[in-house]
C-alpha cells in the first residue's frame, strides 16, 4: 500500500493506537516499550503484513530532527538544576570525551576487520557514539528505578546532553568521508564552532524565552504551551543558521526553563510530557517503515559482533576513561556502562549518510539500526537485574517519598491546607467541576482512608476525606473553606 494524502492519517493513527494499547502491556513481558514501536512499524512496512511501502530517508530525517526536539526539551524540563549540580562534571566528561572514546574505539574495531575505510569505520562509530535520550528517559522512568547517590541523574543528564556531540562527531567525519583530501585536523574548528556556539545560544535563548512567558500575556492558558514550542523551534533553527549545535542549545535552553518560576509552568510540563511521548512513537515507527528486514537479515552476523564490541569494550573504555579523575565506586562505572542505550538518535543520524549519497550508506544504516535494536533488547531488558546485581538499586521502600513531599517539592512558593471533609459539609458527594472552586486554588489530592487520589473535575468527593488544598495567597484558603461551608478552624 502506498501512503497517500487521503490515507495518511487514518493508517497513521491506527498504528498510533496500536502502539498505545501494544505499549501498556508491553512490560509485563519485559519488553521495552520503543523496541515495540519499531517493531510494529517494521510490521507495517514494505516486508511486514502491512505492505506501506516508504523509502524516504529525507522525511524520516525531518521527523527525527523534529521528535528529537520535543524529546530533548522535554528531558531538559524534567532536569533538577539540584540533582546534577553535584555531577555536572562527570556528566559533562561523559558526554563529550565518553562520546569520543567510544566512536574512535568502535571505529578502529570496525576498520580492523570489514572493507570499510578508515572514515567511514569512524562515521559509523560516531553515529552509534551516543546513548539514546529517548531510550534512557523512557526506560528508566517506565521502571520506576531508584538508583543510589546521583547515578540516575548522572545517566539522564549524560543522555540529554550527549546526543549534540555525536551529531558533530557525525558530521564531521562524513565530511572527511566525501572529501577525501582532507585531514583529520580540519574538524576542530567545526567541533569548536558548534559546541561554542550551541552552549552560548542556549543559554542566551533560555533568558529571552523565559521572558518572554512570563511578560507576555495571554488570553488562554493553552497557548502558553504552544508559545514554548515556537521558542523551541526558534532556538533550534536560529543556532544551526548561526552554524550552532541546535541540539545542545535546545537541551541547555530546556534546562534552563525547567529550573526557573514560570506562568502556567505545570500545564507546560504535562503538555510536553504528552508530546514527548508522541513524538517517541511516530519516530519510532516511522523508523520501523524505513528499514527493510530483509537487508538485515545478511548483516545480522557482522551487527552482532559490533554491537557486542560496543556493548562490552567500547561503551565501557570510553565510559572508564571519561571518569577517571573522579571519585565514584566501581560498580557504579559498571552500571553507567552498561546504561549505555541505544535508540533512535543513532538511527536518526544514520540517515544522513543516506542523504549524502556515499557508497556505503545502506550498509552503515542497516548496522546502525541491528545496533540500536540490539541494544534496547540486550541492555533495556535487564536494567533492574544488573542493578540489583551491581547493588546500585536502592529498596523498594527507600524510593516512596509522601505524596505531600512532593507536592511541596514541585510547589514550593505555594500556600497548603489540608482540610477534613465533614459527614455536613456541601461538598460531600459531589463531583470537583460542581464546588464552584476558587479560581486560585487547587485540589492537588485527595488522601482517602491510606491511600492518595489525584483528583480531576469528575472525582467525587466523599466523607471523612482529607483534601490537599494549594493557593496563591493565604486568604484564598478562606474562601475554600466558605465554598465547602466548613468552620474555618476545624
Amino acid at each position: 500500500m502506498n501512503l497517500t494524502i487521503e490515507n495518511i492519517l487514518l493508517v497513521g493513527s491506527i498504528l498510533l493506537l496500536i502502539s498505545i494499547f501494544a505499549g501498556k502491556t508491553s512490560y509485563k513481558f519485559g519488553v521495552p516499550t520503543l523496541l515495540l514501536f519499531l517493531a510494529i512499524g517494521m510490521l507495517a512496512g514494505s516486508d511486514g503484513i502491512g505492505g506501506i511501502h516508504f523509502n524516504n530517508p529525507k522525511i524520516t530525517q525531518f521527523i527525527g530532527v523534529v521528535s528529537l526536539n520535543f524529546i530533548l526539551f522535554s528531558g531538559g524540563l524534567d532536569t533538577s538544576w539540584k540533582a546534577i549540580k553535584p555531577i555536572l562534571w562527570e556528566g559533562i566528561a561523559l558526554s563529550t570525551l565518553g562520546v569520543l572514546l567510544t566512536a574512535v574505539s568502535l571505529g578502529v574495531f570496525v576498520w580492523s576487520f570489514t572493507g570499510l575505510t578508515i572514515y567511514e569505520s569512524l562515521l559509523l562509530g560516531s553515529i552509534v557514539s551516543s546513548t539514546d535520550a529517548a531510550a534512557v528517559f523512557s526506560i528508566l522512568r517506565s521502571k520506576n528505578l531508584a538508583l543510589r547517590t546521583n547515578l540516575r541523574p548522572t545517566l539522564e543528564l549524560e543522555s540529554g546532553s550527549n546526543d549534540p556531540m555525536a551529531y558533530v562527531l557525525t558530521l564531521a567525519f562524513l565530511s572527511l568521508v566525501i572529501n577525501q583530501d582532507l585531514g583529520i585536523v580540519s574538524i576542530i574548528p567545526l567541533f569548536l564552532k558548534q559546541m561554542i556556539i550551541g552552549g552560548i545560544a542556549g543559554l542566551a535563548f533560555g533568558r529571552l524565552s523565559k521572558y518572554i512567558i512570563n511578560r507576555i500575556k495571554l488570553d488562554f492558558e493553552g497557548l502558553y504551551p504552544v508559545l514554548v514550542i515556537a521558542l523551541m523551534f526558534i532556538t533550534f533553527s536560529a543556532t544551526d543558521f548561526m552554524g550552532g549545535n541546535g541540539f545542545l542549545a535546545i537541551y541547555i535552553c530546556a534546562v534552563y526553563l525547567g529550573n526557573q518560576e514560570l506562568i502556567h509552568k505545570k500545564t507546560i510540563l504535562k503538555m510536553y510530557d504528552g508530546l514527548a511521548w508522541l513524538m517517541q512513537i511516530v519516530l519510532f515507527l516511522t523508523l520501523g517503515l524505513l528499514v527493510y528486514p530483509t537487508q538485515i537479515v545478511p548483516i545480522i552476523g557482522i551487527g552482532l559482533l559490533i554491537s557486542l564490541f560496543l556493548i562490552f569494550i567500547a561503551r565501557p573504555v570510553g565510559v572508564f576513561i571519561s571518569l577517571l579523575f573522579f571519585k565514584m565506586k566501581l560498580r557504579r562505572r559498571f552500571y553507567i556502562s552498561w546504561v549505555g542505550l541505544r535508540g533512535a538518535a543513532p538511527i536518526v543520524f544514520a540517515t544522513y549518510p543516506l542523504l549524502a549519497g556515499i557508497d556505503k550508506a545502506n550498509l552503515i544504516f542497516n548496522i546502525v539500526f541491528f545496533i540500536s535494536v540490539t541494544s534496547v533488547l540486550i541492555q533495556g531488558t535487564t536494567l533492574s537485574i544488573v542493578a540489583k546485581w551491581l547493588r546500585v538499586a536502592l529498596p523498594g521502600e527507600a524510593k516512596k517519598p509522601s505524596p505531600t513531599d512532593l507536592l511541596l517539592a514541585e510547589n514550593p512558593k505555594t500556600e497548603m491546607k489540608e482540610i477534613l471533609i465533614t459527614p455536613d459539609s456541601f461538598a460531600v458527594d459531589k463531583k470537583i467541576v460542581e464546588l464552584g472552586f476558587p479560581k486560585n486554588a487547587i485540589i492537588a489530592m485527595i488522601k482517602r482512608d491510606d491511600s492518595y487520589i489525584t483528583p480531576n473535575g469528575s472525582t467525587k468527593i466523599e466523607s471523612q476525606d482529607t483534601l490537599i488544598v494549594l493557593a496563591e495567597r493565604p486568604e484564598i484558603i478562606n474562601d475554600v473553606y466558605n465554598v465547602l461551608k466548613i468552620p474555618l478552624h476545624q
